[in-house]
């Protein structure tokens, strides 16, 4: 399998002995973080500081302003980090070193965008904006995210583009304290995740059958967004935490999915005309169509679209090594399977030597492994394991 260890840039500037860890661990390339959410990220390594805190979503290049000149969405500097272009002086410090590099890219989750330009968020039924996600239905949006694109590349010798939020984030994701795990169900969780911004009701109606009760033609926005609502409050007062199916008529349900997909196709589509030929793109997504978030579901066409699928798999078990397996059935020949696995969970990995092994036996031709920076001293086994089970195919 090849490996891509994932990095921020102050992992590689400021941790010493980044570069000889990578090398020694085996990675094949490096993706470092060029645009990222908001996040506490420990730094294990370092030898001034235990963590970097970055209080929002920021490109790690130079916010130039004749790039950004008359956009209504642009991305905000790191005042956190000591140098004006933290990423770039990262990838070629890989690559001042021998070891390729790709750019790490998270598109639509940004809370400070989200909070500033509600407009621009996804909105459930209840009328309930989610600050942290970006609706693809809005051409804004998309073009906000070509735009980080093209300014995350400029001007830096990359071997890939790592492609993360290519797509819409939903309900359940992590939020400042999250007091919300455990509360819905995955059939309640999926309904929240539908998007009702009046872009996205523009796009029912573009689907063609209007998505109403029965048959579902003729029905209006507003009985839509009533539609999801009742379902919704139907499966919460049932009281069954482990439901995964509705009961919305199949045409809504076709309608919703959809127009996110084609939201979702366009942004992608987008992104991609800014990323300059020769420079290999994975695409962070789910096997699952509904599936918001980070990985967000693959449209029919997304995978002929790009070189690898990365596929969620840091919960070790049948469920992943299935999905897998799935895609690999499903995708291109051309197109290679990426298994994104953790050694920085709360709980460890048990046995993550034949976890990654599993995963390799199922078709994924591509370890992602998170993460060289957050792993200190004392998850490095982990590390070491993954890597070596991606070297040699076995769990032995």
């Amino acid at each position: 399998m090849r490996v891509v260890g994932y990095a921020y840039p102050w992992d590689v500037l400021d941790a010493p002995g980044f570069v000889d860890r990578a090398r020694d661990l085996g990675v094949d390339e490096v993706a470092v973080a060029v645009s990222y959410h908001s996040t506490r990220a420990a730094t294990p390594w370092s030898a001034s500081g235990t963590s970097v805190l970055a209080r929002h979503a920021a490109l790690y290049r130079p916010v130039r302003e004749e790039a950004w000149r008359g956009a209504t969405l642009r991305p905000a500097a790191p005042d956190w980090v000591r140098v004006p272009d933290s990423a770039g002086d990262a990838v070629r410090a890989l690559n001042a070193a021998g070891v390729p590099a790709a750019a790490w890219i998270v598109l639509t989750h940004d809370s400070r965008l989200g909070t500033e330009f509600p407009q621009y968020a996804v909105r459930n039924c209840f009328g309930e904006s989610y600050p942290w996600a970006l609706c693809p239905s809005r051409p804004e949006v998309r073009a906000y995210a070509a735009r980080l694109t093209a300014e995350c590349l400029a001007g830096l010798d990359l071997a890939s583009v790592v492609l993360e939020a290519c797509g819409q984030l939903g309900a359940v994701h992590q939020h400042q304290h999250e007091k919300t795990d455990g509360v819905w169900s995955p059939a309640v969780a999926r309904l929240l995740s539908v998007c009702c911004c009046t872009a996205c009701a523009q796009g029912w109606a573009e689907s063609g059958d209007g998505s109403g009760a029965g048959d579902g033609s003729g029905a209006s926005a507003e009985e839509v967004r009533g539609a999801l609502r009742a379902e919704v409050r139907r499966l919460v007062d049932g009281a069954d935490l482990s439901a995964t199916e509705d009961r919305l008529p199949a045409g809504l349900r076709a309608t919703l999915l959809d127009t996110r997909q084609r939201g979702t196709d366009r942004l992608r589509r987008e992104v991609l005309a800014a990323i300059r030929p020769g420079i290999r793109v994975a695409l962070h997504g789910s096997v699952d169509s509904w599936a918001t978030g980070a990985l967000p579901g693959l449209t029919p066409d997304a995978a002929s679209e790009v070189d690898v699928v990365v596929l969620p798999n840091w919960v070790p078990g049948r469920a992943g090594v299935d999905a897998v397996a799935a895609a690999r059935r499903q995708l291109p020949a051309g197109v290679e399977v990426g298994s994104y696995v953790t050694a920085v969970a709360a709980d460890p990995v048990p046995g993550m030597k034949a976890h990654v092994a599993e995963l390799a036996g199922a078709g994924a031709g591509e370890l992602h492994l998170y993460h060289l920076g957050l792993a200190g001293p004392g998850r490095q086994s982990e590390l070491y394991a993954a890597t070596g089970a991606a070297r040699t195919g076995s769990g032995q």
